[in-house]
């Protein structure tokens, strides 16, 4: 007998639903439960997401690596200058685990802040005068210092805040909007990652491809990271000697045969394959537009400070960014490390507060006079905070520095639904502990995705027996922040 005939009769009961899953029964199930089959079969967005009606329409999360110290920029503690030098004492360490840092420290003297805050805005906001920039918007940000989180490292905290699992593995929350919402642009990805760190390499967090993974749903959801140096997508170019018209022609004849194995396997990844050659086809021309600033007007180039000028710096990204949300794209995440000041902190926090304060505002001025601001969530905040508690020698003025602290930390967040010039939440007189109103990093995630029209319960995906979702079995809508 001939062998492919063979084959074609020899089906086991598993490649016959293999097969079915790609007919008749991917549009039944896909009618019926909204399910990731219709998702994967390419649909712009699961069936009835968003769940009501949202207030924003983007994020652009500017995730500060490394921890910014909430002590010293947001939470203001003016008694903490009276309790210099004293011992935290054990009734608000209340049996806290310390890093391995600051765990065998014979001392823990308490550090006010670097420099007394000063008042900005209507509203009043206390702020430190190292972010006077961020000063200047008080009236738009809405300031949560009740943060805490589980995380007592970097790494598995930032994992914790993108995708709700300190254990690497789990969809980011871009990846979650993209399969939930689908792509609102042709030419560019739903969700686009950019990095940046402080010139001066004063820390060593390192940036994870799973930061912005896509887990286990369809990897055509995953962030695409565009690079500071080069092209910022790696072969967007074509080769030497191969025209547009070559590339179409191509392309062309390897989706017909990805359909034709698709058809046969209906493996999902394999649709990922085809939508990917074609959006990296439409990203040769819009790509290069987008990251060509020599457009942007002189005041624009100036709000964000000299350092726009330098590709794959903070600056540059966030004016990227902007242009990024004009563009459609959906989801858009700037993470930029340096702010790990465990024994140089007189000294790098003001370098990195500099590098990092002018271009946040400036994004937030630049959306809000486009318009862009109303619709567009824009997220400033670390995986923790930092101890209000000194590490190493305080009295050496050059040399000490802050631990990673979880219990209580601050954030800011501006546009999209969010209540303006406002402040929720309080820490105690230590600044170690949330007094009020606490926000877990669940709730933060569960807020964020109300404000993007999706029931964070209801944005689920079924994975080895389970249906997952970014805020696991936890989290609560913290409906006072929203406008």
């Amino acid at each position: 007998m001939n062998p492919l005939i063979e084959r074609e009769l020899s089906h086991t009961r598993r490649q016959f639903f293999g097969r079915s899953a790609t007919g008749i029964g991917t549009a039944a199930l896909a009618s019926l439960l909204g399910s990731e089959l219709g998702q994967a079969a390419g649909s712009g967005g699961l069936a009835g997401f968003p769940n009501f009606a949202p207030k924003a329409k983007r994020v652009i999360y500017l995730m500060q690596g490394g921890a910014p110290s909430h002590v010293d920029l947001l939470d203001w503690k003016p008694g903490l200058y009276d309790k210099y030098g004293e011992q935290l004492p054990d009734s608000v360490r209340n049996g806290q685990r310390l890093t391995t840092m600051t765990a065998n420290q014979k001392e823990l003297p308490m550090l006010p802040a670097i420099r007394k805050f000063e008042r900005y805005g209507d509203c009043g906001r206390m702020l430190s005068p190292l972010i006077s920039h961020t000063g200047g918007i008080a009236d738009d940000i809405c300031v949560v210092n009740s943060m805490h989180t589980e995380a007592i490292n970097h790494a598995p905290g930032v994992t914790f805040f993108l995708t709700g699992s300190q254990i690497p593995g789990r969809p980011s929350m871009g990846a979650w909007l993209s399969y939930g919402l689908g792509a609102s642009s042709e030419n560019m990805p739903s969700f686009v990652v950019m990095t940046s760190r402080d010139r001066e390499n004063s820390c060593g967090q390192l940036f994870f491809d799973y930061y912005w993974g896509s887990g286990f749903i369809p990897s055509k959801h995953q962030g695409v990271r565009f690079r500071g140096q080069g092209d910022p997508v790696l072969y967007l170019s074509n080769p030497v000697g191969i025209s547009p018209d070559l590339r179409r022609s191509v392309l062309d004849d390897l989706a017909a045969m990805n359909h034709l194995k698709f058809q046969e396997y209906g493996d999902p990844e394999i649709e990922t394959r085809i939508s990917q050659y074609e959006m990296a086809y439409r990203m040769q021309t819009s790509v290069p537009e987008l990251t060509d600033i020599s457009t942007e007007p002189r005041h624009i180039l100036d709000m964000y400070g000299p350092d726009v000028e330098r590709k794959g710096s903070f600056a540059r990204n966030c004016l990227t960014a902007r242009r990024l949300a004009e563009r459609g794209v959906r989801f858009i995440q700037l993470m930029h490390a340096g702010w790990d000041q465990h024994n140089n902190l007189p000294t790098q926090l003001e370098i990195q507060a500099r590098d990092t304060d002018q271009p946040s505002a400036a994004l937030v001025k630049d959306l809000k006079q486009r318009g862009l601001l109303e619709d567009t969530l824009v997220i400033w905040g670390g995986e923790f905070g930092r101890t209000p508690f000194g590490q190493g020698d305080i009295s050496n003025k050059l040399k000490h520095g802050r631990d990673h602290h979880g219990r209580c930390f601050s954030l800011w967040m501006a546009g999209g639904g969010i209540k303006p010039g406002a402040q929720y939440g309080k820490t105690d007189d230590y600044a170690y502990n949330v007094a009020e109103n606490p926000v877990h990093v669940h709730d933060f995630q569960a807020t964020v995705m109300h404000l993007l029209g999706i029931d964070h319960e209801r944005l689920t995906y079924r994975f080895q027996g389970r249906r997952f979702r970014l805020t696991d079995i936890h989290g609560h809508v913290v409906n006072d922040l929203i406008a």
